[in-house]
């Protein structure tokens, strides 16, 4: 009998994430870093960035990060090496380089078998060694739904740290991956999603943002996170807030896969997709030349093991680009500039 993961879970990928003033109620005592008399914890969880980082000595600080959701596809192997691809992201996100990881499985033994977890380990385990790396251990536990990840640790020059809020005005926007696997995960969910469809959704979410190393030694890039669980609307908005500026984005110019629109069409819409816009959407101003009801389904919509969203100095875009084409990465143009704060966190043009 076919076993298909994701009829095994309430929710999928980065979706699964908490909603944004959920997650700031429950951390609203818990700011932790440097200003709390930690001073070799550089970054902690006060500014919302993709991992912790701790200085080990004046030159080097290790990266260390977790990310685990349910299912996002029905193949097991293809389960395994997203969650792996998503969870190690993070380390590249900050500009590092990962050095061994440990698992997080949750599995409901009672209705999947454990040689189906066996997979899911087997495509983290390929995933881990395109990225240079190691499961080293982890924990286990019997849980209600099929859960996966990976604890992560990198280390950075302390000089190419890359943080998700400290973009200049002026800076130059890239994501390096197109918008919509939200909607594709959520057509296959729902029986919907064609063969060729899948395909494309397994290649996107598969794929490792390595190019983040190397981002990480070019001076020029002053920010970057990755766009994950609250859309592109969410990690900009956290972009912006950080770094107290405005983000002006040509919507023609945002990068979406072409297939999701079909999708849209079906009303395959990720529950996080509302949760989304209503954390952010106050803060956005919309072109009245653009139609809101899909940008309020594209621009939030969660996504998993997403690109690189990059803050570049305009004089090293060519830099950044000559990097992302020799990864073999298509999406390397311009989506936007940062200019300085005008009450809203993010400007869309048509």
């Amino acid at each position: 009998m076919e076993i298909k993961l994701t009829q095994h879970s309430k929710g999928g990928g980065c979706g699964c994430k908490i909603a944004p003033s959920v997650l700031s109620e429950i951390l609203a005592a818990h700011n932790v870093g440097a200003k709390n008399n930690i001073p070799q914890l550089i970054v902690g969880n006060d500014s919302r960035d993709d991992a912790a980082v701790y200085m080990l000595d004046d030159k080097t600080a290790m990266i260390s990060t977790t990310d685990f959701f349910m299912p996002i596809v029905d193949d097991a192997f293809a389960f395994g090496q997203i969650a792996a691809a998503n969870a190690i992201s993070d380390v590249y996100a900050m500009g590092g380089k990962p050095i061994f990881a440990l698992a997080v499985l949750g599995w409901p033994l009672a209705t999947l078998p454990a040689s189906v977890a066996a997979q899911v380990m087997e495509g983290a385990r390929k995933t881990c060694a395109e990225a240079g790396i190691v499961i080293a251990g982890g924990h286990s536990i019997d849980s209600q739904d099929p859960i996966f990840g990976l604890v992560v640790n990198g280390l950075v020059a302390i000089e190419n740290l890359k943080q998700n809020n400290t973009a200049k005005e002026g800076d130059v926007l890239i994501i390096t991956k197109p918008l919509g696997v939200g909607i594709l995960a959520t057509a296959q969910k729902r029986g919907l999603l064609t063969k060729p469809d899948l395909a494309l959704l397994v290649k996107q979410l598969t794929t490792i943002n390595k190019a983040g190393e190397a981002l990480g030694k070019i001076k020029g890039v002053h920010a970057m996170t990755d766009v994950t669980g609250f859309g592109l609307a969410g990690h900009l908005t956290e972009m912006m807030q950080g770094s107290n500026l405005t983000a002006k984005i040509s919507f023609a110019s945002i990068p979406i896969i072409k297939e999701a629109y079909n999708y849209i069409a079906q009303k395959t819409i990720p529950g996080a997709t509302a949760r989304n816009w209503n954390a952010t959407s106050e803060g956005i101003l919309l072109d009245k030349d653009i139609d809101q009801s899909i940008a309020s389904l594209i621009l939030p919509d969660p996504q998993t093991n997403g690109g690189l969203l990059i803050a570049v100095d305009p004089s090293a875009v060519n830099e950044v680009q000559a990097i992302l084409k020799e990864a073999g990465i298509l999406y390397n143009q311009p989506i936007g500039i940062c200019e300085t704060y005008n009450n809203k966190n993010i400007i869309i043009t048509a």
